[in-house]
């Protein structure tokens, strides 16, 4: 019995250690990777997605090029079914690791957290040049893309901002402004790509 409790610990390690090694950060040198704000066109009358029980209401058309800032994996909220990742993203001076060396960066509850000691650069600038995205994977090779990505990379990613609700009266709106902040500002996106890009 005891052999098999080792046996078992050594597995969930190993299993541990793969998913790290996975989505190890990578650390690219200084300079901005992202230089282009996120592409937003908001749909006056959008598409109707059904995801199981979850209906998706299309609210805009966005595509941009990021660094993954953090990423963090969701099992058991009541989100996690449907959108198991979220991405913390930065463009313009927010893909800079010289700049983002000065911010301590980190997600918990589907929130993003940052803090300084001293601004690297503007506050205003740190809040609209990075945001936390709930993915929606639209197959399985976008979740398996959405699965292997890693803190530090660049990515470019399309879909849309979209609104999801259950019969059950359970809803989640995603934003769909750059300068908002706190609960609410966060995009929850149907992911129709997502694919690494060369710095």
């Amino acid at each position: 019995m005891q052999r098999l409790l080792w046996l078992g610990l050594v597995v969930l390690l190993g299993w541990g250690a793969l998913g790290w090694w996975q989505q190890r950060p990578l650390h690219p040198p200084p300079g901005v990777l992202a230089a282009q704000a996120p592409e937003q066109v908001d749909l006056d009358e959008g598409a109707v997605l059904q995801r199981g029980d979850t209906v998706l209401r299309t609210r805009a058309h966005i595509a941009l090029t990021a660094r993954v800032l953090s990423r963090e994996d969701y099992r058991w909220d009541a989100g996690a079914s449907l959108a198991p990742t979220d991405l913390a993203l930065g463009w313009g001076r927010m893909s800079d690791t010289a700049v983002l060396a000065d911010i301590d960066i980190r997600q918990s509850s589907r929130f993003f957290y940052w803090h300084v000691r001293d601004y690297p650069i503007p506050r205003h600038e740190i809040e609209t040049s990075a945001t936390n995205m709930h993915l929606i994977p639209a197959d399985d090779g976008v979740r398996y893309a959405i699965k292997h990505v890693r803190p530090g990379e660049l990515v470019h990613l399309e879909g849309f901002l979209v609104d999801a609700s259950r019969p059950d009266g359970w809803h989640w709106r995603t934003s769909l402004r750059r300068d908002d902040t706190g609960n609410g500002a966060c995009e929850l996106v149907y992911v129709e790509e997502l694919a690494p890009v060369a710095p």
